[in-house]
């Protein structure tokens, strides 16, 4: 029961970054479609148990220490090569994001330059990726717990404090600029970009699990968890829209409404949480290119992260806006692959299966 607790934390720990953990993510993906964004985030709760599952489940399976071994397996060798630099895009782009995220949440929490933030988390990833994984998912599940009582404190005060009604609310969550045109696209492609993030460090993660079962059951209970704390940030979000709309981390600012020294708190949580997804995606992107817990791994990851600071500058809320969805519907890729995934796997099982016929 523990190792099965342990993954969960640690998907939820991987999916819940700068985006999510600020609200920025779900007041655009949810909040912005009103009333039709608590049914999008009823469908990405589904969809996140459903595919959590699979992912941590074939890691176990394969025993894999890499996305590559799998993802060719289920996707075959010309989709494979799509989705394999998807997520090689995607691990490096959300990284980047992620430093952009600590500098906008340290400066707008203490006014501090942009730049120190993203300073300082650089410096902590570079020594946490040097870990090896067993570790890295300890880090990465630590922290998570510490998210959700916090979210559910927020929900609660924000719905106990409303002073209008859902119904006279949506028009004004439904003028919050979105790229996304409709509330189920919206939906998919969230659940898609997240399983882009999050699905080579999943994998990794199950590979690290000889139980095939408890890794399945870690990643449906991570899956259906993300999905709960959706729902509780996009209430919480929409019952105080008139306030949160225009901050770039508007769920801090609800926080800094119940009490600044508890703001001040749940600062240093939501840096956890951008630290979580931050270090598991430069430590999957290392993995794919060069063995872990080496010297040349090391120069590797150093060498991302001094790439990955200075692309940083592009900005936190800009790069959530364009970057995030753009991955989404390159992720379908890897959602279409997944869901196949059981059949391809029969049908292989199968094939070795048969009986081989003399031939004369």
């Amino acid at each position: 029961m523990w190792n099965i607790l342990k993954i969960a934390s640690a998907f939820i720990g991987i999916i819940v970054g700068a985006g999510f953990a600020s609200g920025q993510e779900v007041l655009q993906y949810f909040t912005s479609f009103g009333h039709w964004g608590t049914a999008a985030a009823v469908v990405a709760t589904a969809l996140f148990a459903y595919l959590g599952m699979m992912l941590t489940m074939l890691g176990s399976q394969t025993q894999t220490m890499s996305h590559k071994k799998v993802i060719y397996q289920i996707s075959g060798r010309w989709v494979g090569i799509i989705v394999d630099y998807v997520i090689i895009f995607t691990l490096f782009g959300v990284g980047v994001v992620m430093i952009a995220g600590a500098g906008s949440l340290l400066n707008q929490q203490f006014d501090l330059p942009p730049y120190a933030g993203s300073i300082v988390l650089t410096v902590l990833i570079g020594l946490t990726a040097m870990l090896n994984v067993d570790r890295v998912v300890a880090v990465i599940g630590s922290i998570t717990p510490l998210l959700i009582v916090a979210l559910v404190v927020i929900c609660g005060y924000s719905i106990m404090t409303m002073d209008k009604s859902f119904d006279t609310l949506a028009p004004i969550a439904e003028s919050v600029e979105s790229t996304l045109p409709h509330w189920f696209i919206s939906a998919v492609n969230y659940v898609s970009f997240n399983l882009a993030v999050g699905a080579a460090m999943a994998l990794v993660m199950g590979g690290a699990e000889t139980n095939p079962r408890v890794a399945k059951l870690g990643g449906l209970l991570g899956g259906a968890g993300v999905g709960v704390l959706i729902v509780l940030s996009h209430l919480a979000l929409f019952s105080q829209i008139e306030v949160v709309a225009n901050y770039p981390m508007p769920l801090l600012k609800i926080i800094d409404m119940i009490s600044p020294a508890l703001s001040t708190f749940m600062t240093f949580i939501l840096f956890g949480m951008i630290f979580n997804t931050a270090v598991s995606m430069f430590y999957a992107f290392a993995a794919r290119f060069v063995p872990m817990k080496s010297a040349k791994a090391n120069k590797f990851i150093f060498a991302t992260l001094a790439v990955g600071f200075v692309a940083s500058f592009a900005g936190f809320t800009q790069l959530v806006a364009v970057f995030y969805p753009l991955i989404g519907y390159l992720g379908l890729f890897l959602v279409g692959a997944l869901i196949y995934a059981p059949f391809k796997l029969k049908k292989d099982q199968m094939t070795l299966q048969e009986p081989a016929f003399a031939t004369k």
